[in-house]
């Protein structure tokens, strides 16, 4: 497995990449945000860990241009900022799971792992619903009005779980563990945060499919007749 590691403080770059080398990974480190992004658009990482505060570009700034080029690779968020708001900002540029300093070395690893099992699992197919497409080569939402929206990894998996399961209510709870994971740090509102921006993107689509909030169950997706 191929590491990006992108740390600014070089004894726990320098630690990490012996402990993950030491755990059979092929480990690449960087200290600087603009280092980063230029290792992950240059090589094929099985992931990606980031540090949030960096010098030359930060850590959410690379996690936003990565995904803007089309980039899956499960990305790490780390950071001294443990704070609720940082964390959202992280997942909705694309973070694949977030950990907060300080941090044990087996923790990570343990979440990185979890990264690597949830994207061999997740095998996206073409998907249709009403005036909708999913097309997992693009990561592109389709309407027949002709239009269409680029989705970021996380809405994409959301939205392919109304898809594949419409007019069905799917609890915030349910979306979190199948989306995210029962081992991730993100917190339930993420998931508000997810179906806000979908339901922007639909209504920008001028579809008639959209994602309707059924209190105290949960979200469903429906098509007007």
């Amino acid at each position: 497995m191929r590491l990006l590691i992108a740390e600014d403080e070089l004894d726990l770059a320098e630690a990490l990449t012996v402990f993950f080398e030491h755990n059979k990974f092929t480990v690449d480190a960087v200290n600087d945000g603009l280092s980063a992004y230029e290792y992950a658009g240059a090589d094929d990482y099985d992931a990606i860990i980031l540090d949030v505060m960096m010098p030359k570009m930060d850590g959410v700034e690379v996690l936003r241009r990565l995904r803007a080029d089309g980039c899956k690779v499960p990305i790490m968020m780390l950071t001294a900022k443990a704070q609720k708001d940082d964390r959202i900002t992280g997942f909705d540029a694309g973070a694949d799971d977030y950990l907060p300093k300080p941090f044990e070395p087996d923790e990570l690893l343990s979440r990185v792992r979890a990264m690597l099992r949830r994207r061999e699992e997740y095998k996206p197919s073409v998907l249709a619903y009403g005036d909708l497409s999913l097309d997992p080569a693009r990561d592109m939402l389709a309407c027949t009005s002709g239009k269409s929206v680029r989705l970021s990894g996380r809405e994409f998996q959301v939205m392919e779980l109304f898809l594949r399961a419409p007019k069905t209510i799917l609890s915030a709870d349910k979306i979190m563990e199948r989306v995210w994971g029962w081992d991730s740090e993100a917190e339930i509102n993420v998931v508000w945060v997810h179906i806000s921006n979908l339901r922007k993107k639909l209504a920008s689509l001028g579809s008639t499919t959209s994602i309707h909030v059924n209190r105290g169950l949960g979200y469903i997706l429906e098509t007007e007749q």
